[in-house]
């Protein structure tokens, strides 16, 4: 059974290229099989090198202190007494400042050490004391913000994954479960009941494209094709593409707003943001409801908001409508939409925001750099 950190019980090499680094020392296994051997050998050293140090500082002492003694005794005829008390002294005072500034330099150093271990086996919430000179304060500052930011991200991989799991499982019981009736012979197969279990891989073929959007968007790896763009023109266009499902609900769906300067930005991510937004506004916009589309320039941006008359969000669901599967109870969306909006409006430059009040519909207005 192979010990050791992951790369290691795993077989693989760390850093991926597998090199040592430069700064590894020379006669140290590299990747290290173990850091608890590293920390006691680091130890060891630290201590080696202040007793080194302090011989040499013995040494530089003892021969200040014959100098003195031979200068005094040549002065006073004796033997130099005080100054080698003072010498004595003054030995005594500053290796009692060297060991205690050895001693401030190894003790956080060894705890960072086991901290690094604790955090490689996978244990994020560890933190250090942040004491020591100020760079080791820096560094141990640094070290539990990082620990800290790992433990939010493997928190948000988890919620994550359970949260694609249940959104992925539900298109692919339906599938399951109907073709397990055709095979069965419990459901004819005809045309009507094909194109069902069709509509259902659609579903979860645009469940699929949405986690990919949002993934790439926030790891910063989205390619955006900019391009001079009318976007109060391409609200238009967006509205009317859905207007045919707004009046099948009985929602007045409508675009103001005059001619506005041309914005550099991506139409196609653009169109995609006002979908999101505008199809949010129609799932939550009662029957006789209206919702508005308006588009207005300042000197460095372009605005762009969609009010409706909906229902309103609750004040403390209203900070996490663009989280990813934030979603009321009787929603039939997956709740990815707005998230979908916030990292393609993020990744323009721009920013994205919610307003909301009870009863009385919400707003989702978003900003674009008018120079992209």
């Amino acid at each position: 059974m192979r010990r050791g950190p992951p790369w290691v019980r795993h077989g693989l090499t760390w850093p991926p290229s597998g090199e040592r680094p430069s700064w590894w020392p020379e006669n140290e296994p590299y990747p290290p099989a173990d850091w608890r051997p590293m920390r006691v050998r680091f130890m060891r050293r630290m201590a080696a090198f202040a007793f080194v140090a302090l011989l040499l500082f013995a040494f530089v002492v003892a021969a200040f202190v014959t100098l003195l003694i031979g200068t005094f005794g040549a002065v006073t005829g004796g033997g130099g007494v005080g100054a080698f008390v003072l010498a004595a002294f003054l030995v005594m005072v500053v290796s009692f400042n060297v060991a205690r500034g050895v001693r401030r330099l190894i003790v956080p150093l060894g705890d960072l050490i086991d901290a690094a271990e604790r955090v490689e086996s996978g244990d994020y919430s560890v933190r250090v004391r942040e004491r020591g000179p100020r760079e080791l304060r820096a560094l141990s500052r640094a070290f539990n913000e990082m620990s800290e930011h790992l433990q939010r991200s493997e928190a948000e991989r988890r919620r994550l994954l359970a949260d694609v799991t249940h959104e992925l499982r539900t298109p692919l019981t339906v599938i399951q479960g109907n073709i397990e009736a055709l095979i069965d012979g419990v459901r004819p197969t005809d045309e009507a009941h094909l194109r069902a279990i069709l509509e259902d891989t659609h579903v979860l073929a645009r469940l699929i494209d949405d986690l990919r959007t949002i993934s790439v968007a926030e790891a910063g790896a989205l390619t955006l094709h900019r391009e001079p763009t009318d976007v109060a023109a391409l609200a238009r266009d967006t509205v009317a593409s859905l207007e045919a499902t707004a009046t099948s609900s009985g929602v007045t769906l409508r675009a103001d707003g005059a001619g506005a300067p041309t914005a550099s930005v991506d139409p196609v991510r653009v169109r995609e943001v006002l979908t999101n937004v505008i199809a949010n506004a129609l799932r939550y916009t009662p029957r006789g409801g209206s919702i508005v589309v308006e588009t207005a320039t300042t000197t460095d941006s372009l605005n762009v908001s969609v009010r409706d008359t909906g229902a309103g969000i609750a004040p403390e669901a209203l900070p996490h409508v663009f989280e990813r599967f934030a979603r009321s109870d009787d929603s039939p969306g997956a709740g990815l939409g707005l998230a979908i909006a916030k990292s393609l409006v993020e990744a323009h430059g721009g920013r994205i925001e919610a307003r909301s009040t009870l009863g009385q519909g919400t707003e989702i207005r978003f900003t674009l750099p008018l120079g992209g």
